[in-house]
């Protein structure tokens, strides 16, 4: 899993193949681009993203052009650690429609309160800066791929 780095302006992913980082803008998260320096084709939405900070977290949710999945967890939670080869799965079938997130509580308590996430494995899909749909519990990819497309339908 790749920790998210955002700036002002886009997501910032380490290439897999040379380590150069590349900015991807909020704008273009739904397409695919081509790191500077070697020219490998990048995507952010391949890989479920560790967010690093709640600034990074509001930046994202704020101005992403596509949905952004959040699954709200914590290392000890069992059915949490169930569910991350799942969402593994989804990031990888996403193909620009949307972008798999994951917030760590225990690192970012204030994130969870802030959402009143009371149960974990949580998921939250948003859209345009704003929440539009939850569920609890542990799924297996096709179900969490269902609820996403769901959700992402209604807005």
């Amino acid at each position: 899993m790749s920790q998210l780095e955002t700036d002002d302006h886009g997501v910032v992913l380490p290439c897999p193949a040379c380590g150069q980082k590349n900015r991807i803008a909020f704008a273009r998260l739904n397409a695919s681009v081509r790191c500077g320096r070697c020219k490998a084709t990048l995507s952010a939405t391949a890989r479920p993203l560790e967010i690093a900070s709640a600034i990074d977290f509001d930046r994202l949710v704020a101005a992403a052009s596509i949905p952004v999945v959040i699954d709200y967890w914590a290392p000890w939670c069992g059915p949490c650690r169930m569910v991350a080869p799942e969402l593994e799965k989804v990031a990888a079938r996403a193909a620009g429609r949307f972008l798999v997130a994951k917030v760590n509580t225990e690192a970012l308590p204030a994130l969870g309160e802030r959402f009143a996430i009371r149960s974990i494995p949580t998921m939250a899909v948003y859209s345009r800066g704003r929440e539009v749909a939850r569920t609890t519990g542990a799924r297996p990819a096709a179900e969490i791929e269902a609820f996403i497309l769901s959700a992402s339908s209604s807005v």
